[in-house]
């Protein structure tokens, strides 16, 4: 159950990054854009999009049913690749991804 908390806490951090850096969408995107069977849903939505419609539900929904949590996870290299060269300070959202990864993997990511 630790586990489920201490991801909870990541989550609500990431969550307050992106609206911090004004990434946040009030616009739920379709449900066919939700509905991508891509990987981070690269066709249909932007990677700050899949974070906020799609990673997050999934996780909180997985806390809030005590269920199993992935035992593997990479999204922080994903989020480098994207915000590289990205004209904004998401260093912090990046090191969450990375406690994530993490958190579940138990593998220790590559720092900035």
């Amino acid at each position: 159950m630790g586990q489920h908390i201490a991801l909870a806490e990541i989550l609500m951090d990431i969550e307050k990054e992106l609206r911090e850096l004004q990434l946040w969408s009030d616009e739920v995107p379709s449900p066919e854009a939700l509905a991508s069977q891509q990987p981070f849903a690269v066709d249909t939505l932007s990677f700050q999009e899949w974070l906020q419609f799609i990673f997050l539900p999934r996780f909180y929904a997985m806390i809030e049913a005590k269920a199993p949590l992935p035992a593997v996870c990479g999204v922080a290299p994903m989020a480098e690749q994207v915000f590289q060269g990205v004209n904004l300070y998401t260093s912090p959202l990046i090191a969450h991804l990375q406690r994530i990864d993490v958190l579940l993997t138990g593998a220790v990511q590559k720092a900035d």
